[in-house]
């Protein structure tokens, strides 16, 4: 153990730059030898935390945040939000509503799992990787239930309820407004509902209505992926202020391409046979079951922080 303070300079730089480069076991393994030197120092404990986050590993990143608040003279939002963030994956809601209180955020009060309405947002699924956004609604400050149905490929499902970040890393628009872009940090409850792959000749905008208003027992959400989904630039997924040539998309498409969340395929085969009944025309030319695991967290680059914006390499898919 080294004591020298230009060796625990270059370590403490040698973290910090660590964090930036994404390199986390690297940045764990500084901080906590710092913290041997200087455990009186939240801003270590904070970012030991802050790595633990990276991680997803709740229950060093909860103690070490948790340290840093009683360490500091002030307080910090930081600290609080990563704290509730890791108690909240750990499912400890006492501590969570203490932490929430404590940040002057109104929860409801009880013992389990918080379930209320903040709102319309969007989350990045898998940040790390491929990067698609969909849009969903927070049951806290720090929960979400995804309203769009991924793409398989993502491993999730309409329905997930994912934990995500804290910190905004970006903006979409919903309809009505801008609303902020989270990244997700993991799934915390699968939906119940499959995702289906589905392929139909509509010859009208009306016939996609009518197949996307459908209600039958066991279907989740219907979604017109041929519609729905664009690939954005990174730049475009940050919000980064820049412009692409339109692409005409005026001119309808017979071809479309469906995400169908369903509790079984009884379910979709009903839909689709009632909707292809209905007016000549109308054809369903295939149906696959779309199932993937998650895909495993990628280390090596810092895909929490928002690039810059002259960063303009390949970004997020989005619903």
């Amino acid at each position: 153990m080294t004591s020298d303070p230009s060796d625990l300079e270059h370590i403490h730089n040698r973290a910090y730059a660590a964090v930036d480069d994404g390199k986390l076991n690297q940045a764990g393994e500084d901080f906590e030898l710092l913290l041997q030197h200087h455990p009186e120092n939240p801003f270590y404990h904070y970012m030991g935390g802050l790595v633990a986050k990276y991680q997803m590993d709740w229950t060093r990143s909860l103690q070490y945040n948790l340290q840093a608040i009683e360490l500091s003279e002030a307080f910090s939002q930081a600290q609080h939000w990563n704290a509730a963030i890791a108690a909240t994956g750990l499912g400890q809601w006492t501590t969570v509503r203490e932490l929430w209180a404590a940040c002057d955020i109104a929860v409801p009060a009880g013992e389990g799992a918080i379930e209320a309405n903040f709102g319309i947002a969007v989350v990045r699924l898998n940040p790390w990787g491929n990067g698609e956004t969909v849009f969903v609604r927070r049951v806290d400050p720090v929960r979400a239930r995804i309203l769009n149905v991924p793409l398989p490929e993502s491993g999730h499902r309409f329905g997930d309820i994912v934990l995500h970040d804290g910190a905004a890393t970006g903006t979409r628009f919903d309809g009505e407004r801008d609303v902020h872009v989270f990244n997700e940090l993991e799934r915390l409850a699968p939906s119940e509902f499959q995702t289906f792959i589905v392929f139909v000749h509509a010859q009208s905008k009306d016939d996609m209505t009518a197949l996307l208003g459908i209600n039958t027992p066991g279907l989740g959400y219907a979604e017109d992926w041929t519609h729905s989904i664009r690939h954005y630039c990174l730049r475009c997924s940050y919000n980064a202020p820049h412009s692409h040539a339109d692409n005409d998309d005026t001119q309808w498409q017979p071809e479309r391409n469906l995400g169908i969340a369903a509790q079984s395929r009884l379910s979709v085969e009903k839909l689709l046979k009632d909707w292809a009944e209905g007016q000549p025309g109308r054809r369903v030319e295939g149906i696959e079951t779309g199932e993937h695991p998650l895909p495993p967290r990628e280390d090596g680059h810092a895909w929490w922080l928002a690039p810059d914006a002259d960063d303009d390499e390949a970004g997020d898919e989005e619903e």
